[in-house]
């Protein structure tokens, strides 16, 4: 079973308009126009059974209406989280809504949402997201939206964890885009319910490095996930399967660590 733990897919509304913005400031070509229909039938492609849908919240004026959109894609092909934002005024019954609606996590961008991920104002949002027992993923490391400035470095990341040891937290792009060497010397290996997510490391992680993360970190806390449509997950499942990992590795890797922390 192959469970991709990082898809992106957009309301028709604003599907065209989302990746071809994301497309020009990236400078790189999408695998799928945005649409869940098409992403379906790229997954039937790639051999990939379920992806786990992450909105953004890039507003706090956005949670209520993405929220709603994801849980109508919920179930079959599609396993959906939830976002907030930190500096809405209703993010605590947005928390629970998210429960009610029976999202399974919370999607964090600190770039895309303007915060750091270590300050101080992102605590009480972290203390209520694990009050309900959410797992929250971010993005780590890089972004493009703003490359003069990273919001998840790999030390904030280590500064929010120190904080917050008790709350389930996967960090996407192998813990910290463009800064692997960094997370293989001073993340992996982390305790806790800390993931890693493999989003985004087909074409711009070498097999080494990312295979030294994997071990350090352990199979049981690596999630398998491409960040489709901007990486491939069939040449992430396809790296993954070179590397020297055992088969109860790979298991684990692809589908089991995913089961086990959603529940599914």
């Amino acid at each position: 079973m192959l469970i991709d733990f990082h898809v992106h897919c957009f309301n028709p509304k604003i599907a065209e308009r989302a990746v071809s913005q994301l497309k020009e400031r990236a400078d790189i070509e999408p695998l799928t126009n945005g649409l869940i229909e098409d992403t379906v039938k790229k997954f039937d492609e790639w051999g990939v059974d379920r992806g786990v849908l992450l909105p953004i919240a890039t507003k706090p004026t956005q949670q209520k209406i993405l929220n709603d959109w994801c849980a109508e894609q919920d179930g079959g092909r599609f396993i959906s989280f939830g976002s907030v934002h930190p500096d809405a005024e209703d993010m605590c019954e947005e928390l629970d809504r998210i429960k009610a609606l029976g999202l399974h996590g919370i999607k964090l961008h600190p770039d895309y949402q303007g915060y750091m991920v270590d300050e101080e104002r992102a605590d009480f949002m972290y203390d209520e997201i694990e009050k309900r027992g959410l797992p929250v993923i971010f993005h780590a490391g890089f972004d493009v939206v703003s490359p003069a400035l990273i919001h998840c470095t790999v030390t904030g990341a280590l500064n929010m964890l120190e904080k917050h040891p008790h709350m389930k937290v996967i960090l996407a792009h192998l813990g910290g885009n463009d800064s692997h060497q960094q997370v293989l010397d001073l993340l992996a290996g982390h305790g806790g319910e800390v993931y890693l997510d493999t989003a985004f490391t087909g074409r711009y992680v070498a097999d080494g490095l990312m295979e030294k993360i994997i071990k350090k970190h352990g199979a049981d806390r690596i999630l398998f996930a491409s960040d489709c449509p901007w990486d491939s997950p069939a040449v992430i499942r396809d790296k993954i399967l070179r590397m020297d990992l055992s088969d109860d590795d790979r298991e684990m890797i692809f589908s089991g660590n995913a089961r086990r922390l959603l529940g599914v």
